[in-house]
């Protein structure tokens, strides 16, 4: 790849340099809260937005994230295609919860802005060649397949990343789209069992965090009383999100799991979790895609994984709305 892509304005001497991210991601109305809130921070870079099969199509997935750019005024950002289908399995789709373009609620028109022509993996790993050691953070909202079939071609990129922070899995909460699996790891078990292995570092903000920050009326309508077109389109793609969840669940509102990789980036103060062993079952067919948490250490398996189960959700969605609100438009 011989395009650089440095997205960050040079910073003054007073200026915290900015934490360099790829957001790899299959968006969902969650995912394009989790794009909004990174787009919105003034402590991120986001040096790409790459793409996988997963709440819906690659093609709508694609098609999704170029429309989140175009709507947040962040054209410049690349985005990536990836892997279409997990790495051994049939796709497993979700349109039942995020509807058949993965952003119902809204009617989104994509303008200008196209895919570049690097494939996604092939981009994770010369970005992370060309950048400084242990300075670029994966942000996983998806399946992982990209991230493992990064790592299949180029096994040693996993020493050159500062961490993986992921959306996925459950243990007290079990799962959703099983009994036992979270959808994320359901849909492609072998990759993630490939990330989950890899002695990357590695912090996973499952269901047992996720379904605490529960999106409440008050955030929703300080969204819709914005001047900013974000913020007004995010709380419609809410609304439509949620009502899922919330007759599944019986809960007041659906938890808004994607944005927690993001605040977790901005601020780890307000989650609590602790280092265990996580392996993720891939033969069972009633068992598919279930991470299996050591949370009481009763094995001696190598701990692999910063696992989070805490969340102050007040916290959660001030950083949330703050940084949608920072939005240009």
């Amino acid at each position: 790849m011989k395009k650089k892509l440095d997205l960050r304005k040079e910073p003054s001497s007073s200026e915290v340099l900015l934490k360099k991210i790829i957001i790899d991601t299959d968006p969902g109305q969650d995912d394009a809260l989790a794009l909004m809130t990174a787009f919105g921070s003034e402590k991120l870079q986001v040096l790409g937005v790459t793409c996988v099969a997963g709440n819906v199509s690659l093609d709508l997935t694609s098609e999704n994230a170029l429309k989140i750019c175009e709507l947040t005024g962040k054209e410049e950002i690349p985005v990536f295609r990836g892997c279409e289908k997990p790495l051994t399995r049939k796709l497993v789709t979700a349109e039942h919860v995020h509807g058949k373009t993965g952003l119902d609620g809204t009617e989104l028109d994509l303008k200008n802005k196209k895919v570049e022509k690097y494939e996604a993996s092939d981009f994770i790993i010369e970005t992370l060649l060309e950048n400084d050691r242990k300075k670029i953070t994966l942000c996983a909202l998806g399946p992982l397949t990209n991230i493992a079939t990064a790592l299949l071609k180029k096994p040693e990129i996993g020493d050159l990343l500062e961490e993986i922070v992921l959306m996925g899995g459950g243990f007290f909460e079990g799962g959703n789209i099983t009994p036992a699996a979270e959808f994320n790891i359901y849909v492609d078990p072998e990759a993630a069992k490939i990330v989950l292995s890899s002695g990357i570092k590695i912090t996973m903000l499952p269901l047992d965090v996720t379904h605490k920050t529960l999106v409440d009326r008050q955030f929703l309508s300080k969204l819709r009383s914005s001047d900013k077109n974000s913020a007004t389109q995010a709380a419609k793609l809410l609304d439509f999100f949620e009502r899922y969840d919330v007759k599944k669940y019986g809960s007041k509102g659906g938890p808004l799991h994607d944005p927690n990789v993001i605040v977790y980036l901005l601020n780890p103060e307000i989650y609590k979790g602790k280092i265990v062993n996580v392996e993720v079952e891939t033969e069972s067919d009633l068992t598919r895609g279930m991470t299996v948490v050591d949370w009481w250490e009763v094995t001696d398996r190598p701990k692999n994984v910063n696992y989070i189960n805490e969340v102050n959700s007040d916290a959660f969605f001030n950083h949330v709305l703050k940084n949608v609100l920072n939005l240009t438009k």
